[in-house]
């Protein structure tokens, strides 16, 4: 076990924390961990367990690549410019980019196998992308997606190509929740609207003010050393090496995917939250844009469990399973209190490689719990996961 800057050393509630990580890698339930939790104001533990990569301990500057851990920050860029009356919720994306007009919707395939699309009738909102309620999915939690993909040799949003984007969206915007490529799309309205590309707007509007020194939208020689191998679970349950990344110089950043980070980056953003849109006399947003960003955005509408397509890729994902779960402006949000873990109103998502967090208003907490592994939310990790949430409430 390596630890980073840890409050109340010697309390057995650290020594849970550090057994929960320890055990997992001995259990090979993941092939290293890095966690860190804390509060508005403070880091409370933080600690690493296991190798990064052959010969190099896990540390808590370990680097990741986020995936869908990029999203929240995504949304906050938006939210910014929301913030600063540039932008609105319910503002059209046409308004903002002509050219997603040519945006279709798939209704299924003829009997030949090619897609049959028409345009959709409702008109997709900056709200619809960051909940996740536009009509758009992955590919890796829907049957139509991997038909269309193939039919058409449309490029995956792992391209980086500006045409990836054009997806068909596979429901009516407004209709239901699936997960999908909404974020992206609102990287590219902060772009039209800001002038500045979207790693240069991060940079300068949030990781700068925020002094998220370690994070960015490519591995830069500084941060390569220190970034984690990526393993893969085999049928006989072990990892073997994986090569899966956000491709270098794309035409268009991804802000859905395509941040590396560290956990105490992660950590600071996840406060800014916590102190209601400023951290360190930094204020990224105000306390009215920030309640608006945790709010329910999506009404009556509920997240569903994703249902897997692609088993050596990732799980069926659902978390909490029984518990009404909503959407915030970027977050998955939960509606009840979780006996033993969260509390209502706490926002939680996740990256592809087993990345987690959390953030719990109402107990001002935040956590993080990371590695670079795939099957997504494999039900070992999983279980290390609650095990992990559960260790930092009990020591609250």
């Amino acid at each position: 076990m390596k630890h980073g800057s840890i409050s109340g050393e010697g309390d057995p509630a650290m020594s849970d924390l550090d057994t929960v990580l320890d055990d997992a890698v001995a259990a090979n339930d993941v092939p290293f961990l890095v966690a860190m939790s804390g509060s508005s104001s403070s880091i409370t533990w933080s600690g690493a367990a296991g190798e990064r990569s052959p010969g190099a301990s896990a540390t808590v500057d370990t680097v990741f690549r986020l995936f869908s851990m990029t999203k929240a920050i995504g949304s906050t860029a938006a939210m910014i410019l929301i913030d600063r009356g540039m932008l609105s919720m319910d503002t059209p994306v046409i308004e903002v980019i002509p050219e997603f007009a040519g945006i279709r919707l798939l209704e299924g395939f003829d009997t030949d196998g090619a897609p049959l699309l028409r345009a959709p009738g409702r008109q997709v909102t900056v709200r619809h992308l960051a909940t996740h309620t536009s009509g758009f999915v992955y590919e890796f939690w829907n049957t139509d997606m991997p038909k269309y993909l193939a039919a058409t040799g449309h490029p995956t949003i792992l391209s980086g190509l500006k045409a990836s984007l054009s997806y068909p969206l596979l429901f009516e915007p407004g209709e239901r929740w699936d997960y999908g490529i909404g974020i992206d799309w609102l990287g590219q309205i902060v772009e039209a609207i800001d002038g500045r590309r979207v790693d240069t707007f991060c940079r300068e509007e949030i990781f700068g003010p925020l002094g998220m020194v370690d994070s960015d939208f490519e591995p830069s020689e500084r941060l390569a050393p220190r970034l984690a191998a990526v393993k893969i679970r085999g049928e006989d349950g072990s990892f073997a090496d994986f090569s899966i990344a956000p491709p270098p110089n794309p035409e268009v950043y991804g802000m859905g995917h395509h941040i590396y980070s560290t956990a105490p980056d992660y950590m600071r953003f996840l406060r800014m939250l916590l102190n209601k849109g400023q951290l360190d006399g930094n204020r990224v947003l105000s306390e009215a844009a920030v309640a608006a960003m945790l709010a329910n955005q999506i009404g009556d509408l509920r997240v569903g469990k994703l249902v897997s397509i692609a088993p050596a890729l990732t799980a069926d994902a659902e978390f909490y399973p029984g518990v009404p779960k909503t959407h915030s402006f970027g977050f998955v949000r939960v509606e009840e209190d979780v006996p033993g873990r969260c509390s209502a109103g706490s926002q939680i998502w996740a990256g592809v490689l087993n990345m987690h967090y959390w953030l719990d208003p109402a107990r001002d907490v935040a956590a993080v719990i990371m590695t670079q592994s795939l099957p997504f939310v494999e039900p070992r990790f999983m279980q290390v996961y609650e095990r992990y949430e559960r260790a930092v409430y009990a020591g609250m």
